[in-house]
């Protein structure tokens, strides 16, 4: 909770001022029963003029309250709004830090969870409380108070009142709390489930499977249901309850003031001002009852914000990292016995794994599902910090550089191609926020992207609907190289980025690799032999281990699962 509430130090005069302004308007409303009591047992005896003069107070009592509460309530809501978006903005930004590891670990779908139904509940919760939070109590003490100041013998109905109604309101309120966590949690099942399934509408369609899917919503949809009603009935006991204490606590009040009146102990407009002290403590009751409610779901949002903001990045920078590689190093990347195992796992998925590449080289990689192909041009990007070994780019280890300049001279395409609602124009230019119109244009013909780009209605100012959906898969490939490509990276990773690509347009896009200028290092990660067989070296990949590095050649003569691989694309001879 400290690690959110410290977001209002900014808002110190508005978290300062809102509770004193609806403070003053409390205090303002303390004096109403007086003043009605001062009608009832004067005004009706001494004649309308000291009724009319009453009213005006009453009236300037009611203006003075609705200035101070509209104070409040601007100032208020100004600082939970201004909290909640600086929030969410540090929030996105500490997951923007984290490498792929806590994005694994964590999912997408909780993480949006954090991002608004939390937020927003965490942002009622502080207009709420600046607002009821001492006002509620202010006027229930201080109509006891006023009460006391009345009529002490009557007023004993408040002292028993005041603590019976606390017992309830602060007793639904500690049960109610882990119960909100829960409902919070069961949110995020539901939201996975919803983000899968608008994410793979096609397959689930293809398979048929929609009524399979509508089920399992329809399940996880009734446990959160479940969850809510079972906290909502616990919640809801709080205003009949309260509601109840404070009328048997009025008939009470009245009963011991009619005899006391009988008595000729008190007047009937000090009865009429003792219930009226109670009429407005039950009102307050019942909102700091919500309040309560508010604040414990607010309470329980913040403390599921607040872990997400103690994950730390397990990509970590030395303490001596530095901007600097020497671009005009011989050796562009090297290896030397680098281990690396996933978190929360037992066994090494890369394991003794050493290679050097030379600057301007063109390096393939091959091999099976799961061998490792990915895992090891991530550690070269360092999406995760390898677990033994030494790693050097450029002459200098990996973690000896920031994440942030490391990444600025590396350009990938990863293996899904990722594109964003916008133009293809706004997507490419994500490479390189000021290329030029030649640089693009040099890119999409790289990318072998030019043709189908110019027949689009518009070009390069095509509208991209999300996630791409409006482009085939080869399509989006070539624009998520031309991204790559306008980058003028010094290293290029393409992971299994022509996938969808037919062997022509392929072929076209490995002969234009060659024609990059300023000759990058190119790492090309491929499942076809094809796609990697004119490469200056080429990297054979088995269950985590390298069982074969040389030419295509070299390969074929030393490494019988590169031999293996060729035969099943090749049929036994090489096209």
């Amino acid at each position: 909770m400290k690690k959110v509430l410290i977001y209002l130090k900014k808002y110190i005069k508005e978290t300062v001022f809102a509770p004193l302004l609806k403070m003053s308007e409390a205090l303002l409303e303390l004096f109403v029963p007086i003043v009605i009591a001062n009608i009832v047992d004067t005004g009706i005896v001494t004649g309308k003029y000291y009724i009319i003069k009453q009213c005006l107070i009453l009236l300037t009592l009611g203006v003075f309250g609705l200035l101070f509460s509209v104070s409040a309530q601007y100032m208020s809501a100004r600082a939970a709004v201004g909290m909640a978006t600086d929030l969410k903005s540090d929030l996105f930004r500490h997951i923007q830090k984290f490498s792929y590891a806590e994005h694994e670990k964590i999912g997408a779908s909780t993480l949006i969870t954090r991002m608004t139904s939390d937020i927003n509940q965490v942002q009622s919760g502080i207009n709420l409380t600046l607002r009821l939070f001492l006002r509620s109590p202010f006027i229930v003490f201080g109509s006891m108070i006023m009460a006391f100041s009345l009529d002490k013998k009557t007023a004993l109905v408040f002292v028993f009142t005041i603590p019976l109604l606390s017992v309830v309101v602060f007793t639904v309120m500690a049960v109610t709390i882990p119960k909100y966590r829960k409902v919070q949690e069961k949110l995020d099942s539901l939201m996975l489930t919803t983000r899968e399934n608008l994410s793979g509408v096609r397959v689930i369609r293809a398979f048929c499977k929609e009524k399979d899917e509508t089920a399992i919503f329809n399940e996880k949809n009734v446990v959160l249901n479940i969850a809510q009603r079972a906290v909502a009935r616990i919640s809801s006991l709080t205003n009949p309850m309260t509601f109840i204490i404070v009328n048997l606590s009025a008939v009470l009040l009245i009963w011991i003031g009619a005899i006391r009146v009988d008595n000729g102990d008190i007047s009937q407009g000090t009865v009429i001002a003792l219930y009226n002290y109670m009429a407005q403590i039950l009102v307050e009751l019942i909102k700091l009852a919500n309040l309560i409610v508010s604040i414990t779901k607010s309470v329980a949002s913040a403390g599921r914000i607040s872990k997400v903001f103690e994950i730390d990045d397990s990509v970590v920078d030395l303490p001596e990292t530095d901007d600097f590689f020497d671009l005009n190093s011989e050796i562009a990347v090297e290896l030397k016995n680098v281990s690396f195992k996933y978190p929360d796992s037992t066994e090494n998925s890369l394991q003794n794994i050493s290679f050097t590449v030379k600057n301007g080289e063109t390096i393939g990689i091959i091999g099976g599902t799961g061998s490792g192909k990915t895992t090891l041009i991530n550690l070269i990007s360092r999406f995760y910090d390898i677990t033994s070994g030494e790693l050097n780019v450029f002459g200098k280890p990996v973690k000896s550089v920031t994440e942030e300049f490391l990444r600025d001279n590396i350009a990938i395409v990863p293996q899904k191609a990722e594109l964003f609602k916008g133009t293809i124009r706004d997507n490419i230019k994500m490479g390189n926020m000021n290329a030029t119109e030649d640089e693009l244009n040099v890119a999409l013909r790289l990318s072998q992207a030019e043709e189908f780009v110019m027949k689009k209605d518009g070009g390069l100012d095509y509208k991209v609907e999300q996630y791409g959906k409006n482009l085939s898969g080869g399509q989006k490939q070539r624009i998520a190289i031309a991204r790559a490509l306008i980058k003028k990276a010094p290293v290029i990773i393409l992971d299994d980025s022509a996938s969808a690509l037919d062997l022509a347009t392929d072929a076209k896009l490995r002969k234009a690799i060659k024609e990059i200028p300023d000759n990058p290092t190119v790492f090309i990660v491929s499942q076809r032999v094809s796609a990697v067989m004119n490469s200056d070296k080429i990297l054979v990949l088995d269950d985590g281990e390298l069982v074969g590095i040389g030419t295509h050649e070299e390969l074929q003569k030393t490494s019988d699962i590169y031999k293996e691989i060729c035969n099943s694309q090749f049929g036994g001879e090489e096209q």
